[in-house]
Parts: C-alpha cells; sequence; structure tokens
C-alpha cells in the first residue's frame, strides 16, 4: 500500500476514534438561557439527576466514612431511581445555601429530610409530603434548666442556621421578645451544636426528633421536651422541572406501597413518622 495513503488512512481512524470517545460521557443539560448546568446528565440512554443533601444530618442522610451517602432519604431516592427508570448521585452542601444551590442548577433536587414550609415554597416546589416531625430540645445532664425554662425564654439556644428549629426560636422566643437576639446561636452544621451544649457553652439545642436523638446518643444529654410542630418532609424541585416532580411524586407512592418503605422506617428508627 502507498505510504502515503496508509498515513491519511490512520489520521482518519484517530479521528474517527476520538468523535465516538466523546459520545460515551455524560452531557450537560442547557438551561432556559443556554448556560450549561452541571447537574442532570445523560448517560447513555439514562438520566442522572445529582440530590443536594445535608453530609450530617442522620438519620436522613449523612457521608460515612469512606465518603459515601448514606441514611433513609438516600436508601429512599435509590429506590425511587431504580423504579422510575433513572440514576441518581448526591453532593453534600452547607444547609444555609442549599436552596440557593438548587435555583442556580448546582443541583437537581434536595432530598433530605427538608420541611415544607410557606417561605420554601414560594421559591421551589415539593413533592408530595413523605415523613412528619416535631422539634426536640435537649439538655446537657448536669443542667437544672427545664423545658418550661425553655419555653419561658430562660435559655441560650443553639440551633443548625437555616433549619426549622432555628426559624420556630425566631419567630417564637425571638420575635416575642422571650430572648434577645444574641440567645440563639447559630452553626453551620448541628454536629458544632451538639459539641458546645455538651461543653455547656449553650444551655439547649434544638431540632428536629429523630435526627436529635441520633446526635446526642451516646453523650451526656438528653431530650426534655418536644415542640408539636407538626411539620412535613418534602424532596424540593425547581418550578420549571415539572417532568421531574411527576417522577418523583409516583416513585414516592410507588415506594411508600412497597413492604421496602416499612422496612426502612424500622432501620432507620422512624416508625410512626410516616403520613400513612
Amino acid at each position: 500500500m502507498n505510504t502515503k495513503i496508509s498515513g491519511i488512512l490512520i489520521i482518519l481512524l484517530a479521528l474517527v476514534a476520538v468523535s465516538f470517545a466523546g459520545c460515551t460521557g455524560g452531557e450537560s443539560v442547557e438551561s432556559p438561557s443556554g448556560d450549561a448546568l452541571p447537574t442532570e446528565q445523560i448517560s447513555g440512554d439514562v438520566t442522572v439527576y445529582t440530590i443536594g443533601i445535608d453530609g450530617e444530618y442522620p438519620p436522613y442522610s449523612y457521608i460515612d466514612t469512606d465518603g459515601n451517602a448514606q441514611g433513609f432519604d438516600v436508601d429512599s431516592a435509590k429506590w425511587i431511581a431504580k423504579n422510575q427508570g433513572f440514576e441518581v448521585e448526591f453532593q453534600p452542601l452547607a444547609w444555609d445555601g442549599i436552596i440557593p444551590a438548587l435555583l442556580a442548577g448546582k443541583i437537581d433536587m434536595v432530598y433530605s429530610g427538608m420541611t415544607i414550609t410557606d417561605e420554601r415554597s414560594l421559591k421551589v416546589n415539593f413533592s408530595t409530603p413523605y415523613l412528619q416531625v416535631d422539634q426536640g430540645v435537649a439538655f446537657n445532664n448536669d443542667s437544672e434548666m427545664t423545658f418550661e425554662d425553655f419555653m419561658a425564654g430562660k435559655a441560650v439556644v443553639g440551633a443548625q442556621r437555616g433549619t426549622t428549629g432555628a426559624i420556630w426560636t425566631e419567630e417564637n422566643l425571638i420575635a416575642t421578645g422571650l430572648i434577645s437576639a444574641d440567645s440563639l446561636k447559630y452553626y453551620d452544621n448541628f454536629p458544632s451544636v451538639v459539641t458546645d451544649l455538651q461543653n455547656k457553652r449553650i444551655d439547649a439545642a434544638i431540632y428536629d426528633v429523630p435526627s436529635l436523638r441520633d446526635a446526642i446518643a451516646g453523650k451526656p444529654m438528653e431530650i426534655r421536651g418536644q415542640i408539636d410542630t407538626g411539620e412535613v418532609y418534602g424532596i424540593a424541585i425547581r418550578k420549571e422541572d415539572t417532568e421531574l416532580l411527576g417522577k418523583m411524586n409516583a416513585g414516592l407512592d410507588n415506594l411508600m406501597d412497597d413492604d421496602y418503605w416499612q422496612e426502612l422506617l424500622v432501620e432507620y428508627k422512624l416508625v410512626g413518622a410516616s403520613p400513612r
């Protein structure tokens, strides 16, 4: 064969190989403005959605020592993904910035024990509710302070920034004048709240009951009261993503009708929290 022709064939084959290699990876989905969103991807024929979670929020979502996402919501999301024919990946984010991250297209949904509130519902759509919880208040075992003292505004309170525990304290203790604004200490994550409660730098900590129970297990502190907030959790999704919302609602319905739902509730000690 003519060496010149052989060289041309080699170059053509190389170009074809490169073009095929470029088709095997995920594709970024464009936003309405034309900007590429680094979240939802197409891998082959399967859509991959990125789920934002709080990485320190057991039993709902947390990152284990191997760097893997675990928890009730993580397992639920994986089941729904399989049921609805897509795949998911998990992205831990700071809780007070997780809705802005969703709106900016950095993630496709928030599935991490997020309470449905009127304020949040102005910005995002929520799935059908899947769990109902109340707020708990924990104290150091050495403290003589009671739950009644907390409700009367006699405690310095610790809460994770952006949580419904922090919001409840702002609306019911600060806004009513029972405590001053500086008597509510904000933290970026709840483990830091627990550390300060254990070291007696705050008098009380407020958090969702199941997660609070998990966070203080084996530590010298206890829950001395609950606030009947009747709040419910939902999956947060951008308002324009109606197709995704439909998939998640259908998957939730199927999951809650499946025996696996009860298995998850038992495994993560959430029996009684299901709205069904």
